[in-house]
């Protein structure tokens, strides 16, 4: 007779329990993605709104900033210069990635569509934007030549350029950002503006307009070459990001050395100060130290000694001997 194993029964809750636990059993989840909403979708100036954040990296510093010429899904066109950057607020997401924060409502320096922009200040770089119609504001259209040109990335970013003799000794230091963008829109891009930041550690980017001067045909691609500065005597590990249409399409690191020149120079102060005041001070200590009566007005005497020529020696007979002495007495 055959062994037959007996398998004990298993309730249904049991089972299903079993089945969750195992490796990539139970529905798959999509991965969160940052998101933002506001209490109220009109506000006047002088007012509040709050706002909530779900999706973020835990522990992570974000800004909240209110925006004009923006819109949720083509974010920030003009950059944070297109920003209340002074009335803005911090806040610090949960163990759970959320955030609740009250914002005041401002009118940003350029009209609306308005938005409250949010974005991480370091790590790996998030936002998200949410609309707020600022009550009382002006309002335009953003820019139509915009609408169906978008740029992408087609190419790694470079950085051309080095450092030279005046770097060396605190110089700002500059280079030039290369990248290739290409026009995945339906219409052409004419001399778009792009914003240049360079942040330092941990630090948010300082960004800078610079617009491009051209046209990017629908499905063409263009060179970009834009100037990047630093501020004098800047010097570590930098990070050069290139953005436009809100949304960043390139990020470079910049390692700077050190100036050494202006170290240099400060050492060689350090020692010839030091030793100039010395001697200036020794010279000004003789010159009022008091004297000994006489001693300044007396002059050094000199001796002199006269020497009677050779012949003159040999012939001139002594003008004193010893028998002389003797005959006198």
């Amino acid at each position: 007779m055959p062994y037959v194993a007996r398998v004990p029964r298993l309730s249904p809750i049991v089972l299903l329990v079993l089945l969750l636990s195992l490796p990539g059993a139970g529905p798959v989840q999509a991965a969160d993605r940052p998101g933002v909403t506001v209490s109220e979708s009109q506000a006047g100036a002088g007012g509040s709104v709050t706002v909530r954040g779900s999706g973020w990296r835990p522990r992570a510093l974000l800004t909240l900033l209110v925006c004009g010429q923006a819109e949720p899904s083509r974010g920030v066109t003009g950059g944070t210069n297109s920003c209340a950057n002074a009335d803005g607020r911090a806040v610090t997401t949960d163990a759970d990635g959320r955030f609740r924060r009250r914002l005041p409502v401002v009118e940003p320096p350029v009209p609306c569509p308005c938005v409250v922009h949010v974005e991480t200040v370091a790590g790996a770089r998030a936002e998200a934007d949410t609309a707020l119609q600022v009550a009382g504001h002006a309002v335009e259209p953003l820019p139509a030549d915009r609408a169906g040109g978008r740029l992408s990335l087609l190419a790694d970013t470079r950085l051309r350029g080095s450092g030279g003799l005046l770097t060396w000794f605190g110089s700002p230091p500059a280079r030039t950002l290369e990248v290739t963008v290409g026009n995945v829109g339906t219409s052409p891009v004419r001399d778009p503006v792009f914003q240049v930041g360079t942040s330092h550690g941990v630090f948010a980017p300082q960004w800078q307009d610079q617009r491009w001067r051209g046209t990017i045909r629908p499905g063409g691609k263009a060179r970009i070459e834009l100037p990047v500065e630093l501020a004098a005597g800047a010097h570590g590990d930098y990070t050069v990001s290139l953005k436009y249409g809100g949304k960043v399409l390139a990020e470079h690191p910049w390692g700077v050395g050190r100036p050494w020149g202006v170290t240099l120079f400060w050492g060689l102060a350090l020692l010839v100060v030091p030793a100039a005041l010395f001697r200036a001070g020794l010279a000004v200590v003789d010159h009022v130290r008091p004297r000994r009566p006489g001693h300044a007005a007396r002059p050094a005497r000199r001796r002199v000694q006269l020497r009677l020529p050779a012949t003159a020696r040999r012939s001139a007979p002594p003008w004193f001997t010893p028998d002389a002495d003797q005959k006198e007495t």
